[in-house]
């Protein structure tokens, strides 16, 4: 199983670590009612997911 990869590349870690440091970041805002700071990680949740896109074509992700 594990030849499969299952996202197991570096673009994958980089995404998941930036979009867990924002759910983390806008829980807390949430819980402080800190709205900036709440828009602040969905801002950080996109950059992630972009992070994770543009590695994935520089040829850090899975390949197909």
């Amino acid at each position: 199983m594990s030849a499969v990869g299952h996202g197991n590349t570096v673009a994958a870690w980089v995404a998941v670590a930036i979009i867990m440091t924002a759910v983390v970041m806008g829980g807390v805002a949430v819980l402080m009612a800190a709205w900036t700071l709440f828009w602040a990680a969905v801002v950080l949740a996109a950059v992630g997911a972009v992070a994770g896109k543009v590695l994935q074509m520089m040829g850090f992700g899975q390949e197909h």
